[in-house]
């Protein structure tokens, strides 16, 4: 591991010292949708749609029963809704039926709810029980680490893999949600504010 990833990671623990989602969610059930809903979506307008959705279909048992032109209406304003729907009530029915209401607690165990990918089951193990089997990459996570020389690769999944290599495990969960934030506000897609960065001084990227 080299000392300017282990900086990097120190840097973001500093700044970033105790990173959530945005996912507005009260317990296991709604953050696991939610997490479901955001893929190509933002966690704005998911939880404009979540906050009527939830109120119909309050938990796994309520949900599994639904019909999925019911919550497709619900959940319309959403990204392919129409998938997500059926993925969320099956995902419900998953739960119910083959659980018994508990959710696995690994990333393998996660990954049979339908809408769940390695990526989404890191964000719920991280979120609801501050476990790092990996680190998230999503959209955000795969730009800054390209920007700061982490990875050249561009598939999520060999990206997760050398930032594991490089990263020590201690930091992994405070890397995936800090990361996450620090693309979103600050190292943005366009027009990166790079003066404001925690990151300038050891940044490649860092223009003036």
């Amino acid at each position: 591991m080299s000392n300017r990833s282990i900086e990097i990671a120190k840097l973001l623990e500093t700044n970033y010292p105790n990173p959530e989602t945005e996912l507005n969610h009260k317990n296991e059930y709604q953050l696991v949708i939610s997490v479901i809903l955001s893929a190509q979506t933002t966690d704005k307008k998911v939880n404009q749609v979540t906050q009527d959705l939830f109120r119909k279909y309050p938990n796994w048992e309520r949900l599994s029963k639904a019909d999925s032109e019911d919550v497709e209406k619900l959940i319309r304003e959403v990204n392919f809704y129409k998938g997500k729907s059926q993925r969320i009530i099956k995902s419900a029915q998953t739960v119910v039926e083959d659980l018994s209401g508990v959710l696995p607690k690994n990333i393998k165990g996660l990954e049979i709810l339908p809408g769940v990918a390695r990526k989404s089951a890191n964000v719920i193990l991280r979120e609801l029980w501050g476990i790092a089997e990996g680190i998230v990459v999503d959209t955000h996570v795969s730009r800054v680490s390209k920007r700061l020389g982490l990875t050249e690769n561009k598939d999520p999944k060999k990206i997760e893999k050398d930032l594991m290599k490089i990263i020590p495990k201690k930091y992994w969960l405070n890397f995936s949600g800090s990361v996450v934030l620090h693309g979103r506000y600050v190292c943005i897609a366009r027009k990166p504010k790079c003066a404001e960065c925690c990151l300038k001084k050891i940044c490649p990227s860092f223009r003036e």
